[in-house]
């Protein structure tokens, strides 16, 4: 097994859930693809008193044969009967714990707990009832239960307002890698990229391991990506389907509200949501919150604006590049990466992923800042002339800004986000236009903070006369710190 590329925190929490007095309901949950089962397979070295996988779209019997199954590996017997529901397993499940001896902590793996419960199936209940009756009285049980389908392991577990109503004791949600531990996981196969290509790839794949565990080291990037997107016999082919379908019942919606965020990557409000897909209402909030659990979208404020005008992005990168790239078979080269990743479509692509990119990566830019310890105000913020009710004069031009990082001491960055693939040169008139839109910017807002034009790009700018305009400047280094 590979060496685990980062999670210390969470290794910690599963540390203290391992060695506590009490027993312990962990959850752990996260996209789909992210890790979890390997962080898991890593932590307890695939040593569990009892593991039992749910098999996707399997009727109850089937879980529960399966169930029985597993019963009879941990437990060493066959005299185990067959399982009408899962009363009786949890039921037989105790027998066997009570079989072991008293003074072992006793840890109990569940994967893939979501794909258990169906509308037929009485596992919620009987699981609660388990816990309740059983476990609850006792201090040496560590139950985990893990699951990719986010919603689903929130609404039955977290906000259970039943008979699991505060018994979850720890919670890990388990978030794609950052650029660093993507490089590091690079470095552990012997991969010699520089942090360009690993931006690149970053923008293709996103921070989640699985897809990353599929990259050649004796293939260039441009190959890789062809080889396992466009290739029809490619490993991620089809995955989009596959991602979306696994995860969610009327997945069709959920893939109405993606494939509109897709088209607006400045992101998108509510509002215009409702009137570009026509869900709304109830429906609306409820796929935008399992989106968002999901880590797929990301929802964040406008500067200066009240949380009704916040605006909704699609943050997932594998699913933007699908829908950018491959969606309803746009291209039939199978080498089309090779041939076009230089192309004025990709370069237009890659600058506007990029910005997600450095959404991504905040800690990282508020520390390549100086400001890590300080509290700040994430937002982007755009001005379209003539939509603001007020009595003050405003600009008649337009202007958009990327990233603003607002600071407890008064001071405000407004961040130019740029991709290219040596330092960026600011000519006069691109100086000229970062002037009159901060200038908007302040008369919009009304801001009486002081500003700070903030650069970030891969190598910096090129010094000269037009970049002492500039105050800080992040770097791909900075992106790449812990």
């Amino acid at each position: 097994m590979e060496k685990l590329i980062g999670r210390t925190q969470e290794c910690d929490e599963l540390t203290r859930a391992l060695h506590s007095n009490r027993s312990e309901f962990v959850v752990l949950y996260g996209r789909r693809r992210v890790g979890k089962t390997f962080l898991i397979r890593s932590y307890f070295h695939d040593e569990y008193d009892f593991h039992y996988v749910g098999a996707h779209k399997a009727k109850s019997a089937i879980q529960l044969q399966n169930f029985r199954k597993a019963l009879v590996r941990y437990s060493g017997t066959e005299e185990i009967p067959s399982l009408a529901d899962w009363s009786m397993a949890f039921e037989q499940l105790e027998k066997y714990l009570e079989s072991l001896p008293s003074s072992k902590r006793k840890v109990l793996f569940w994967d893939e707990m979501p794909w258990i419960d169906n509308k037929q199936s009485d596992f919620v209940a009987a699981l609660e009832y388990f816990w309740n009756s059983w476990v609850s009285s006792r201090d040496d049980i560590v139950f985990i239960a893990c699951g990719s389908a986010t919603s689903w392991m929130a609404d039955k577990l977290l906000e259970n307002q039943g008979g699991l109503h505060n018994r979850i004791t720890r919670q890990i949600y388990l978030r794609p890698f950052s650029l660093h531990e993507c490089q590091e996981y690079l470095k552990q196969r012997d991969f010699d990229w520089d942090h360009y290509q690993v931006i690149q790839c970053y923008m293709v794949f996103g921070g989640v391991p699985f897809y990353w565990s599929l990259l050649e080291n004796s293939l260039s990037l441009s190959q890789n990506i062809d080889q396992l997107c466009f290739r029809r016999s490619g490993l991620l082919h089809g995955e989009l389907d596959e991602l979306y379908y696994a995860l969610f019942s009327n997945a069709d919606r959920y893939l109405a509200i993606v494939r509109a965020l897709a088209g607006r990557q400045d992101g998108m409000t509510r509002d215009e949501l409702e009137k570009t897909t026509s869900i709304q209402g109830g429906t609306l909030t409820k796929l935008l919150r399992n989106l968002e659990r999901c880590d797929f979208i990301s929802s964040f404020g406008q500067f200066g604006n009240k949380s009704k005008c916040a605006l909704y992005r699609l943050c997932d990168f594998f699913t933007l590049f699908y829908l950018r790239f491959l969606d309803g078979e746009r291209s039939y080269d199978e080498d089309f990466w090779a041939h076009h990743s230089t192309g004025r479509n990709v370069v237009a692509w890659e600058g506007l992923t990029f910005e997600l990119v450095c959404f991504q990566h905040i800690a990282q830019i508020k520390k390549g800042l100086g400001i890590s310890g300080m509290e700040t105000k994430v937002s982007a913020w755009r001005y379209v002339p003539n939509t603001l009710k007020t009595t003050r004069e405003l600009p008649s031009e337009g202007a958009q800004i990327d990233l603003v990082i607002a600071r407890a001491d008064k001071m405000i960055h407004l961040c130019e986000i740029k991709f290219s693939e040596g330092q960026y040169a600011i000519s006069k008139e691109y100086e000229t236009h970062l002037k009159q839109r901060m200038e908007i910017f302040r008369q919009v807002t009304g801001t009486t903070h002081s500003l700070r034009q903030t650069f970030i790009s891969p190598h910096g700018v090129v010094k000269g006369i037009h970049s002492s305009f500039v105050h800080s400047e992040i770097t791909a280094k900075d992106l790449f710190t812990e």
